[in-house]
Parts: C-alpha cells; sequence; structure tokens
C-alpha cells in the first residue's frame, strides 16, 4: 500500500509536470503553421505584450502579427476548450456513476448544435437578435433541463433514467440539426459555416472569444474541487451521500446545469468537438485516483493538454490544408469507447 505522503506527492508532481507540457504545448502550437516561427521568437512576442520593458529576441511585425493575433488566441482557447470538456466529462461520471459517461452522451452538445445551426441558417424573427454563443449555450441548458425533467419519476432521479433521457434527446436533436443543415442547402444559407461547425474546429479563435469560456472555466472547478467530497460520495451511492446530509436530487440537479455551462459555452466558440470528457478523466483516475480533489484539475490540465496537441496534428496532416480538430478527436475517442465497453462487459462476465 501506497504511503499517503507518498500517493500526495505523485499527485503533485503529475500536476507539474502538467502544467509544463501546457505551456511546451502552447508555445508549439503558435510555432508551427504555413510560416514557421521559432519558439524563441514566440516567447519574445508574448514577452512583448505582457511585460513591453522586457529585452527578447526581435521578431518581424508580420511574425508577431501572426502569433499574437490569430495563433496564440487558438492555442490558448483550446486549452480552454480541452480543460473545460474534461471537467464536465469527470463531474458526469460521477454523478452517474458511469465511466462511460460523457457531455455528449446527454445531449447537451446535441442542444447547443440545434440553437446554433438555427441562428446560422435560419435568420428569421428572434433568432436574428441572438448571436451564435448566446444561442448555443442556450439550447444546451435548455436540453439539460428537460433531460433532468424527463428522468425523474415520482420526484426521484436516477442515473440510469438520466443515461437514457439524454442519449433519447441527442438522437432527438441530432435529427433536428440534419434536417436544418439540408434545409439550408440554397447558396448563401451557411452551410459551409455550418458544417465546420459541427466538425469542431479552432481555426477561427479570436480574443474575444476566450474571455467568457476561461472565466466559467475556472470559477466552475474551484467550485467543483469545493465540493469534491460530495462527488466522492455520490461516485460511491446516493446513500452514502445523503449521509452527509446531501439533497442528492437538488445536489444532482446543480452539477448538470454546472456541466452545461461548461460545455455550452465552448461549444459556442468551437463547435461540437467529442470523446474528451470520456477519454481524459478517465485516464486520469488511473493516475490519481478517485479522489475529485485531485480528479479535476488533473482532468483540466490533461484535456487541455490534448486538445492543444491534437490541434497540432490537425493542421500537420494534411497541410497546407487541416482537418477538424472534431474528426481527429472522434479517432481517438471511439476505438477508446469501444475498449471501455469491451472492459466493462468483461467485468459483468
Amino acid at each position: 500500500m501506497v504511503p499517503p505522503t507518498s500517493r500526495t506527492g505523485r499527485r503533485r508532481t503529475i500536476i507539474v509536470v502538467l502544467m509544463m507540457a501546457c505551456v511546451a504545448a502552447v508555445v508549439l502550437s503558435v510555432s508551427v503553421g504555413s510560416v514557421p516561427i521559432a519558439p524563441g521568437q514566440v516567447l519574445s512576442v508574448i514577452a512583448d505584450h505582457i511585460v513591453p520593458w522586457s529585452v527578447t529576441v526581435a521578431a518581424t511585425d508580420v511574425e508577431a502579427r501572426i502569433i499574437w493575433e490569430f495563433r496564440l488566441p487558438r492555442a490558448l482557447l483550446g486549452l480552454v476548450v480541452g480543460s473545460s470538456l474534461a471537467v464536465a466529462g469527470a463531474v458526469l461520471q460521477a454523478v452517474v456513476r458511469n465511466p462511460l459517461a460523457d457531455p455528449f452522451m446527454f445531449g447537451i452538445s446535441s442542444g447547443a448544435s440545434v440553437a446554433a445551426v438555427a441562428t446560422l441558417t435560419l435568420g428569421l424573427g428572434v433568432l436574428t437578435a441572438v448571436s451564435v454563443p448566446v444561442a448555443a449555450f442556450g439550447g444546451a441548458l435548455a436540453t439539460t433541463l428537460i433531460v433532468f425533467a424527463l428522468a425523474q419519476r415520482r420526484g426521484r432521479v436516477t442515473p440510469g433514467r438520466l443515461i437514457l433521457a439524454g442519449v433519447a434527446m441527442s438522437y432527438l436533436l441530432s435529427s433536428v440539426t440534419s434536417y436544418l443543415v439540408l434545409r439550408a442547402s440554397a447558396p448563401g444559407q451557411g452551410v459551409s459555416q455550418v458544417l465546420s461547425w459541427l466538425s469542431g474546429s479552432l481555426a477561427a479563435a479570436e480574443w474575444v472569444d476566450l474571455g467568457i469560456p476561461a472565466v466559467v472555466l475556472v470559477v466552475a472547478t474551484v467550485v467543483l474541487i469545493l465540493l469534491a467530497r460530495i462527488l466522492n460520495a455520490l461516485l460511491i451511492g446516493d446513500e452514502t451521500a445523503a449521509s452527509l446530509g446531501v439533497d442528492v436530487g437538488h445536489f444532482r440537479l446543480m452539477m448538470f446545469v454546472i456541466t452545461s455551462l461548461l460545455v455550452g459555452v465552448v461549444v459556442a466558440v468551437s463547435g461540437a468537438i467529442g470523446f474528451i470528457g470520456l477519454v481524459v478523466p478517465h485516464a486520469v483516475r488511473m493516475f490519481v485516483g478517485s479522489d475529485h480533489k485531485w480528479v479535476l484539475p488533473t482532468s483540466a490540465l490533461a484535456g487541455g493538454l490534448l486538445l492543444v496537441v491534437v490541434d497540432i496534428a490537425a493542421r500537420l496532416i494534411i497541410a497546407p490544408s487541416e482537418l477538424p480538430v472534431g474528426l481527429l478527436t472522434a479517432a481517438i475517442g471511439a476505438p477508446f469507447f469501444l475498449w471501455m465497453l469491451r472492459q466493462s462487459s468483461k467485468g459483468e462476465e
């Protein structure tokens, strides 16, 4: 048995290593592209903006603009999106006590997609008065509340009913999204923009896209870490959580709303990027255990790191063109899901 002090030291080491890896991945992400830029120049431009009086390696005006206006926002957005999806996945897996749970399984992203696609393609009535991010978040939150309502029976909500209600809503909303895309077949209806958004992409990232998702990520993660003890109890069972004086139904609803907020704000700016919330928390628990005090911050760092690295690969595989990052996460996540499904099936035999 590993002593508690040794286990804590190992967890802290993992977090420090992940933090350094995230910094390195962001610098590498900014460096690579159709115009390669040396990491030293990347760091110099960033330092010039953060500490104007610093003495740094000179970079041309074009390189400085590429770094600061285009590549750095994209890399940081990848960090925020990946972190948010991973944290949401970790919470949902505890709430429903199922390692196969994923934010996209509950229809959260499907709800965001329907609202955003409707805004992009219909352009009628009240839809013209709201932006895509606002519509996407509204769709995610509305779907969350509907799923929670459908999962109730005699005032109680069980994990199994939540999963069934979420999957049903996800299929229903996906069909609505498909209809909207088919309906918008005329030129000028925004079909290419919709398809790119549905595939998941960080290509259009701007500094303005970072503010709200970053604030939501930080605040939500801090709140969730403070509630780690209850999440740990809920992972064991409703009875254990209730023994701590927790209203399990209300707490589960609160967790569902927080995860919908996390997923909704990032789906609004990056499109549908799947499987991060499934793969990362499961892998993290292999290294730091099941205590959410450590699972949540480690998942945030690992999720951000994974998405930044995948985005780098998406730009290099068919350079100078690039793949939607959502396609690569699906290529990684689908086999992982099937492996997990096989492992869970073996455990039931």
